[in-house]
């Protein structure tokens, strides 16, 4: 069952018996099953959407953010999805108003993006892809975009330039990266920051990493890919311990791409190899994060003449007495 809007106004739709029925009962069952959300937070998720709230889902890399909101979006019976991705937008202007080109017959005419058009459609949910690594200049275009007291985008800079009114039901969905540990980001200005609702994405339990990747790849073997679920697990879990030993830590999504390597015949080592290892520093040799992660990567690996032990363990001399 989906809810299909009976106004165009979700922003002050009554909440009916039918309406509250959808977001505390049927809206789970639209939940993907492999999004491994918390029911309460995709509920609120859902409502927010249905009230025309702006809401910014934070949360680790690959932890899916950016699937949550499109899946939400598209759990919505009667609402458009438009997606953009800010953080690969050089030119914010032509992207998020348009652009302005001589035709041979008309003269100079003005281009509208098609961001203007989503914006200008009713129940349309915008998923605003990378917040964080937008340029500034797209900050500032949004401000009145997404002030619940505005709702308009100025096509210029001139006191007299046309506005486009945001339509009504039009709800935008922000996923960022906030913190020290991603690079290129950029710190968010508390007024757009006070724009946006925040539904934090909850990193994933090793179980859950585990019936995730399971669902993805059936035919990998199952102790197989519980490996790779530990092996990440254990980078963020250290990483929040009192005193770390690495400075950085494995997303869901590397796991994601381990197990498909994994499908595609790679060896769990092979695996480790390409997209473990170059994760961390090998600065420091013996005591560099790298060895680290083989150290433990090799408990998964099992004693073979190609694998060496790494864990400086104490063995007798076997030289030859001869």
């Amino acid at each position: 069952m989906k809810y299909e809007p009976n106004t165009p106004a979700p922003a002050s739709v009554e909440m009916t018996e039918d309406v509250l029925k959808f977001i505390h009962e049927d809206a789970n069952g639209l939940k993907p099953q492999m999004l491994f959300m918390n029911s309460l937070k995709w509920k609120y998720l859902i409502r927010n959407i249905i009230r025309g709230k702006n809401i910014m889902m934070t949360g680790p890399a690959g932890c899916g953010k950016t699937m949550a909101a499109k899946a939400a979006a598209n759990s919505i019976e009667g609402y458009n999805t438009f997606i953009i991705n800010l953080g690969a937008t050089q030119d914010p202007r032509t992207t998020l108003i348009g652009n302005t080109q001589f035709d041979t017959k008309k003269g100079t005419v003005f281009n509208t993006s098609p961001f203007v058009k989503a914006i200008s459609t009713p129940n349309t949910v915008v998923v605003l892809d990378e917040l964080t690594r937008a340029h500034p200049e797209a900050h500032n275009i949004l401000m009145s975009v997404l002030d619940l007291g505005q709702r308009y985008l100025r096509l210029d800079e001139a006191a007299d330039a046309p506005v486009v009114k945001v339509a009504e039901g039009v709800s935008f969905i922000a996923s960022a990266n906030i913190g020290n540990e991603y690079t290129a980001t950029k710190a968010l200005d508390r007024a757009i920051l006070d724009r946006f609702v925040v539904i934090e994405m909850d990193t994933l339990t090793m179980d859950e990493e585990s019936q995730l990747l399971s669902m993805m790849y059936p035919s990998v073997e199952v102790e197989m890919l519980k490996s790779v679920a530990e092996i990440t697990s254990m980078t963020r879990s250290e990483l929040m311990s009192e005193a770390p030993k690495l400075t950085n830590s494995l997303s869901t999504r590397t796991a994601v791409e381990i197990g498909s390597l994994l499908y595609d015949g790679f060896s769990l080592e092979e695996a480790a190899e390409i997209t473990i290892y170059p994760m961390f520093d090998q600065d420091g040799g013996a005591d560099s994060e790298r060895t680290y992660m083989k150290q433990y990567v090799q408990k998964f690996l099992g004693a073979t003449p190609e694998n060496e032990d790494l864990f400086n363990v104490e063995t007798d001399d076997i030289s030859n007495p001869f």
